[in-house]
């Protein structure tokens, strides 16, 4: 897997839990270490769970034919507690685990049963997770409302975006290189097609994006703003990976850009940031317009584990990474 790591990309420390002393390579390859100890602990005494119920459960006659396996569906209940004690001493390390990162990260019990399964069904989730973590820690660093970027950061590879496979709705408008590459990419399998993405918005210093938080409070109203707008250093676009389509309103989900976006800007690493339904989550209202480059293999990680919502596998991934800061 590739996603772009810059050997000399500065490291985040507020919103990655890293830091961007010399130290920081011997420092994050052992907390990487340490963590892959934890979840390989936490996946073999699954393993232990799930051998023992299943010689419970062959002992027990009149099992029900194709309803998920009694051992899955036991192992994985006990992280929400609706499951009888099967050996305390042994899994209060797995289940304190998982019950404070899930806890932690604001994940939903659905969700949460659909991780827990896969760490037990395989190891090919904690490998994925420890993988993505090796990349350019600001890829998967999470910004929102109440995770802020380092005073005064500024992406060092950002590139001036110009008409050509793609438009531009003003001049100057930049992206780190990683993501302004994967843009062009997909502006030409759109244009393949007859469908020419437009930018509105790109990255944001930390300035400008004061302004424009202030200009929306000015105009709509704080509240209406601190459904749409971000303050000043808690904005995806200051990361240099976020590109507002134009038109910048409601009226994008009726382009056939949008269309088109929705169905293959996966294919390209580009996610939604903000989807329809999930206010309460991400804290902004639907934009259909706003989509963050994490690049294909975060995608994946996603779709595969958290139903394509950004929000939730970020919020997980930071989760972790402050249990990892906690155990080593």
């Amino acid at each position: 897997m590739n996603n772009g790591y810059q050997a000399g990309s500065t490291i985040c420390p507020a919103c990655c839990g890293l830091n961007k002393y010399p130290s920081y390579r011997y420092n994050h390859t052992m907390k990487v270490s340490g963590l892959l100890l934890i979840l390989l602990a936490a996946f073999f005494s699954f393993s232990c769970l799930k051998n023992e119920t299943q010689k419970n459960a062959a002992s027990t006659a009149g099992a029900v034919s194709g309803s998920e396996s009694p051992d899955l569906a036991e192992a994985i209940a006990r992280f929400s507690g609706d499951a009888a004690e099967i050996d305390p001493d042994r899994e209060a390390f797995v289940e304190d685990f998982w019950r404070w990162i899930f806890g932690e990260a604001g994940i939903p019990e659905r969700l949460a049963r659909k991780v827990a399964a896969s760490a037990l069904e395989s190891p090919a989730f904690v490998m994925e997770l420890l993988e993505i973590l090796q990349y350019d820690p600001y890829i998967y660093c999470l910004v929102d409302k109440k995770n802020a970027l380092p005073d005064g950061y500024e992406p060092d590879d950002l590139v001036t975006l110009r008409n050509g496979s793609y438009r531009v709705s003003r001049e100057g408008l930049q992206l780190r290189k990683i993501a302004a590459d994967a843009l062009e990419e997909m502006a030409v399998a759109a244009a393949r097609e007859g469908i020419i993405l437009s930018v509105g918005s790109a990255y944001r210093s930390a300035e400008y994006q004061a302004q424009v938080y202030e200009r929306e409070v000015r105009n709509n109203g704080q509240e209406m703003a601190d459904r749409e707008s971000a303050q000043s250093g808690k904005s995806q676009h200051q990361l240099g990976l976020v590109v507002d389509f134009f038109p910048i309103d409601d009226t994008f989900a009726n382009t056939p850009a949008y269309k088109w976006l929705r169905q293959y800007s996966n294919a390209f690493g580009w996610s939604l940031s903000f989807p329809d339904g999930y206010e309460e989550v991400t804290g902004y209202r639907y934009e259909s317009w706003h989509y963050r480059y994490v690049g294909r293999d975060l995608i994946l990680f996603f779709e595969t584990y958290f139903d394509g919502i950004q929000q939730y596998a970020l919020q997980f991934i930071k989760a972790w990474q402050s249990y990892a800061e906690v155990a080593n």
